[in-house]
């Protein structure tokens, strides 16, 4: 069995803390010791031999996700697209990209990598459910029997608890309740299990376009997905693409608890209460709030008499709504990015593969952040176009390699980097190295960066 992790998507309705650029999945988003793309990894190795597990995730993910999956497998196979074009492409391309790497044609387990799944010895089994009628040339869909009337959710009919009937999209909270009281409707969790060559063959009958773009796509030479040809795909999801159309539907339940965390009340249901039945995470002072969740990540959050509310401050914003109006939080998510507001894109402390970096200062010509480089990482080798940079020391050491020149510089010692000029941030010691950088120039984005070395395969 081989398993293909979709590692794609925004996590919209979990902002602020969710932002575009480090997204839900990637995230410790309920305080365990794993993000939920880590976890994901994890239970699927309970499935399969960890070398059979392949991601897929946008170019702007590419380098953390890679780095996440490094703690769980030696060599994780991650694929990156240039370009989102829903999930139908990336299933169906991943597909061929494990038929012609493995020379196989074994049956696949596709998961989203934001699900919180905790019972692995219950999906294990009901995967090696699914497997039986994905080796009989099924497309298995995984149901969950809905506990209550969520509107958030597609649904899928099956009256016999196997052959479906219909899928059906995010229904009202009246016809959510008549499908509850029907008995026979199962939310749609996005989990599919198949054969390569059943899913290849219900695409060439129902996506006929998608899979004669098949043919522009040669894995046998290299994993790169070329943006010329990847960006002729349609943007359709695999539901509306092969499952509405296919008659090789199946449906196996999933006995194991499960929680796609798509919602800040989510996150309130699957959290640990206090005797008040609140939800406090962080640096938290209450006096007599109820049943609300209050989330600090970097401030004192102080709160008094709350009922039913959520509130979660991050560094640059704060989100207050109601219990039962979590799902519009997508709506302000939209509105920052229709504006163009960086704070749907990216948080004031931005992860990356090496470390962190947390905006501290910025204005009009300069930024100023503080940079944390780990124990035996580095930056890029890089130059900007449009800025010049200054760095101070103020803990550990740093190995500055400018213009084919090494400094060693501890504490308290700074250098310049001109504009254009080739360098790179390392820290070989043992000791975290921490920075302060003052950039100076007139255009001051992370696109302003030009690599010509990097060990996260950046370049």
């Amino acid at each position: 069995m081989y398993g293909l992790i979709l590692a794609g998507g925004s996590g919209s309705r979990l902002w602020p803390l969710s932002r575009e650029l480090y997204p839900k999945h990637l995230l410790n988003i309920i305080q365990d010791s794993e993000s939920l793309l880590q976890s994901t990894f994890s239970r699927l190795k309970a499935c399969m031999p960890e070398e059979n597990i392949v991601s897929i995730t946008g170019v702007k993910h590419f380098s953390n996700v890679k780095y996440q999956l490094s703690f769980a497998a030696e060599n994780p196979v991650v694929l990156s697209e240039p370009i989102s074009k829903n999930t139908a492409p990336a299933i169906v391309l991943a597909t061929k990209y494990i038929t012609e790497t493995s020379k196989e044609d074994p049956v696949i387990l596709v998961v989203p990598s934001d699900h919180l799944i905790k019972d692995i010895t219950a999906f294990s089994e009901t995967v090696k459910e699914g497997e039986k009628l994905a080796q009989e040339g099924y497309i298995v869909t995984f149901g969950i029997k809905p506990s209550y009337p969520e509107t958030g959710y597609g649904y899928i009919n099956s009256i016999d608890g196997r052959k479906v009937n219909k899928f059906v999209e995010k229904p009202s909270e009246e016809l959510a309740e008549e499908y509850i009281a029907d008995g026979h409707y199962y939310w749609n969790g996005g989990i599919f299990m198949f054969k390569a060559s059943t899913l290849l063959k219900e695409t060439s009958k129902c996506a006929p376009d998608i899979y004669e773009l098949l043919k522009n796509f040669d894995f046998t030479k290299s994993s790169d997905i070329p943006f010329t040809e990847f960006d002729k795909m349609p943007n359709i999801s695999i539901d509306y693409a092969v499952m509405e159309k296919s008659d090789k539907i199946a449906l196996v339940e999933l006995k194991s608890d499960w929680n796609d965390l798509g919602s800040w009340k989510s996150i309130y249901d699957v959290s640990k209460k206090d005797s008040n039945g609140n939800v406090m995470i962080g640096h938290v002072l209450d006096e007599g709030s109820k049943n609300s969740l209050v989330y600090s990540s970097s401030k004192l959050v102080s709160t008094i008499g709350l009922e039913d509310i959520i509130l979660v401050e991050t560094e640059d914003a704060i989100l207050a709504c109601k219990m039962d109006k979590s799902q519009d939080v997508k709506k302000i998510y939209e509105t920052l990015k229709q504006q163009n507001d960086e704070t749907h894109k990216v948080h004031k402390t931005v992860y990356r593969p090496w470390g962190f970096y947390t905006v501290l200062a910025q204005g009009n010509g300069f930024l100023t952040k503080m940079i944390q480089v780990n124990q035996g990482q580095k930056l890029s080798v890089q130059s900007h176009n449009h800025r010049s940079e200054h760095w101070v020391v103020l803990e550990g050491k740093a190995k500055v390699v400018l213009e084919g020149k090494e400094l060693i510089l501890s504490p308290g010692h700074s250098v310049d980097i001109p504009v254009k000029a080739i360098h790179s941030l390392q820290n070989p010691f043992e000791e975290v190295l921490k920075i302060i950088e003052v950039q100076k120039g007139d255009l001051l984005i992370e696109e302003d960066i030009i690599r010509y070395e990097d060990m996260y395969g950046r370049v």
